[in-house]
This record gives C-alpha cells, sequence and structure tokens, in this order.
C-alpha cells in the first residue's frame, strides 16, 4: 500500500460538485432501537477536544436525551479490552487506538470486524467510504479518522547565543550543542526508529534492522547516550507542559499538542518536522456489545465520520482528516482564525523528510520489544 501517496494526494484533492444526496442518507440502524448513553475511550486533552467539538456535541444536539462519557485509557486499550474480555464484562462502547493497536486488537477477536461501505456514509460525490479513506483502512476492524505525527518542539529562547534552531531529529542526541534535558515517550515506538536513524542506520532499512535482536540493542545503545538527560512521558500533555514550564529544552510529542502550545497558548516553542513518524488514528468497536448499545453506536460513527465532520476536527487541532473528500473543506481554526493547511503534518513544507510509521511490524514486534525496552529503562 502506497500511504505517503494517500496523505500527500489527500491535500490536492477536488470534490465532485453537485450529488449531495449521499449526505442526506440515515444510518442503517435508523429507527433501530439504541442506548441512551455511550462510553467513548480517547486520549484526553486537545485531540479529545476536537472530537467533542466537532462531533460529540453536534450529535448529542440531534439526539436529545442521549449522553456521552469519555473515558481517557487509549494508551492502554489493548491490555484493558484483553481484561474486559476474560471477565466478560465490556464496558466500553467505542474506542480510539492507533492503527497498530487496531490491528492487534482485530487479530485477537476483540474488535469487531466491520464493512466499512455498510456502516460508513458516502462521499459527498456519492465515492463509497472504502475509496473514500483508501490505503488508510489497514484492518476490517479500523474505521480511521486522522493522520498525525510524532515530532519534536523545543524552546526558542533556550536555544544557546550564536547557534541555530535545532532541525535534525539527530539534534536531539547533540547534547554539546543543545544542553538541557529531553522528554521522550516511555515506549520503544518511535524512539527506536530515532535512535537507528541517528545511528546511521538508512530510512528505509529501519524496520529490518529493528527486527532483529542485533538492532533492538543497536537502538537501546544509541538511547544509552540521551538517557541520563531524559524525562519520559506517558500522557500526551506531558511533554507539552513541560515544555511551557521550561522543564525540558526539547521534547516529543503530538504535532497537534504542539500547535496547541504554539499557536493556542502563544509559548515560545517551536517545531523541529524533521523525521516526524506518520501514524493514523481511529475507531474500534469493541467484540461483544449488546445489540441497543451497538446500533447508537454505529448511529454515531455513520455522522462522527461523514465528509464534513473529518473536516470540522481539523478546525480544532492540526491532524489531516483520513477522507480524501474532507481535505478540501479543511478551513480556518475555529477560535484563531488562522488557516489550518500549513500546520498540517501532511503539508508539502512539513513533510520533506518523514518516517512512515510500521503499523504491521509494531503489531508483531510489539509485545517483545515492550518487553525488553521497558527493562533497558529499570536498568
Amino acid at each position: 500500500m502506497n500511504l505517503a501517496k494517500t496523505l500527500l494526494a489527500s491535500t490536492a484533492l477536488t470534490v465532485a460538485a453537485g450529488a449531495v444526496a449521499a449526505q442526506d442518507m440515515e444510518s442503517p440502524v435508523a429507527g433501530e432501537p439504541m442506548a441512551d448513553s455511550m462510553t467513548l475511550v480517547s486520549w484526553g486533552g486537545a485531540y479529545q477536544a476536537s472530537q467533542q467539538n466537532a462531533y460529540v456535541e453536534p450529535y448529542l444536539e440531534m439526539n436529545p436525551g442521549v449522553s456521552a462519557t469519555w473515558d481517557e485509557s487509549s494508551n492502554e486499550a489493548v491490555a484493558k479490552l484483553r481484561a474486559m474480555n476474560e471477565a466478560g464484562n465490556i464496558t466500553w462502547d467505542l474506542v480510539d487506538v492507533v492503527a497498530a493497536d487496531a490491528i492487534r486488537l482485530c487479530d485477537e477477536g476483540l474488535a469487531m470486524e466491520v464493512d466499512h461501505d455498510e456502516i460508513l456514509k458516502p462521499a459527498p460525490d456519492g465515492t463509497d467510504a472504502s475509496d473514500d479513506f483508501g490505503d488508510l483502512i489497514v484492518s476490517d476492524c479500523y474505521i480511521p479518522q486522522i493522520v498525525y505525527s510524532t515530532t519534536f518542539g523545543y524552546r526558542t529562547d533556550m536555544v544557546p547565543e550564536g547557534v541555530s534552531a535545532p532541525d535534525d531529529v539527530c539534534d536531539v542526541w547533540d547534547l554539546e550543542t543543545y544542553p538541557g534535558k529531553r522528554s521522550l515517550e516511555r515506549r520503544p515506538i518511535n524512539n527506536m526508529e530515532w535512535a537507528l536513524y541517528c545511528d546511521g542506520v538508512a530510512k528505509d532499512e529501519i524496520y529490518d534492522v529493528l527486527a532483529t535482536e542485533e538492532g533492538q540493542d543497536r537502538a537501546l545503545a544509541k538511547l544509552d547516550e540521551i538517557k541520563d538527560e531524559v524525562i519520559w512521558w506517558s500522557a500526551g500533555a506531558d511533554t507539552p507542559q513541560l515544555l511551557a514550564d521550561g522543564e525540558i529544552f526539547m521534547g516529543s510529542t503530538y504535532n497537534g499538542r504542539l500547535f496547541s502550545v504554539i499557536e493556542e497558548q502563544d509559548q515560545p516553542v517551536g517545531m523541529m518536522w524533521d523525521m516526524q513518524v506518520f501514524d493514523l488514528d481511529g475507531w474500534i468497536i469493541p467484540e461483544g456489545l449488546e445489540e441497543e448499545e451497538l446500533n447508537r453506536v454505529l448511529d454515531f460513527l455513520w455522522f462522527a465520520t461523514d465528509t464534513q465532520r473529518l473536516a470540522d476536527q481539523a478546525k480544532y487541532i492540526s491532524y489531516g482528516p483520513a477522507r480524501e473528500s474532507s481535505a478540501p473543506l479543511v478551513d480556518k481554526h475555529a477560535e484563531l482564525g488562522i488557516e489550518m493547511g500549513p500546520h498540517m503534518p501532511t503539508d508539502p513544507d512539513n513533510a520533506e523528510n518523514t518516517l512512515l510509521y510500521n503499523y504491521e511490524f509494531w503489531a508483531d514486534y510489539r509485545d517483545d520489544i515492550d518487553a525488553k525496552f521497558q527493562a533497558w529503562l529499570a536498568q
């Protein structure tokens, strides 16, 4: 699959005129008995707020008497859904996960397989949902929402005098030129790839090397070089807060979080796009929901993932919508009034040197490399 082509082509797509009838279609479960509440699982922070603003609140306004509760546990979704399944007690209705976790949950039978063209609204010109989402549908259980990236932010007022601002991911390892604490996520994903790249591994060979014991040890040895200067984060809000407080010089986080710190909070923070890691975020439906709960979820998904709603989400956060038909509808920030296109990770100026996250690799290797990484952290 050519994910890069899908991502970058989405910025140039033009929507065919007319043919708006598809947007007026009712969901396939309209009129069926539905639960009056939903528990939605996401990541908290600016991203969850964009979901709330773009489609949860509009949906609830259209459906008086229905309520939605958030659980900010997406980072632990796989482990918690495994535990719920073992206990025979599924308490979540719809779960936001990254692509690799969706593949794992689907393979383990913990996420429901769906017919995308049956449960998701067509594009305004009548294009089937499966064609509109294209290669971003990486699993029979996965409903993509956004394309985001993990990249680095840095304090502009902490750049040493006479030194250029960092613009290369390997500057993270340059403690002499850019002294100060770093923040990295408390998991191997992205960190291992960046470490190998900055240890001289060609970008197109990173995952081949990382699949070997020697490659994993090589990545950890490279991370050893900066380990003493790292503050490890688990929640997406951590690095933005550390940057705002001046506790670190640079740190990794999601590009939308950095957008919020830079543009909404007006903090002295810069964005370093080099070797940003593209990834997907989207929904899975837990296997085993009761019929009325499932009907409510399907009705919500029909609305929340349509062309306009995904474009609306980009008014609140700088993540690219997963539907190609949504890209031309991306407009200005809902509150700041600034054009959002240049802040998207897929903007050509920001995507000169990127890494396409290999979700299939991590679906296969995640548990083993996780254990090795956590053992290394504890040393």
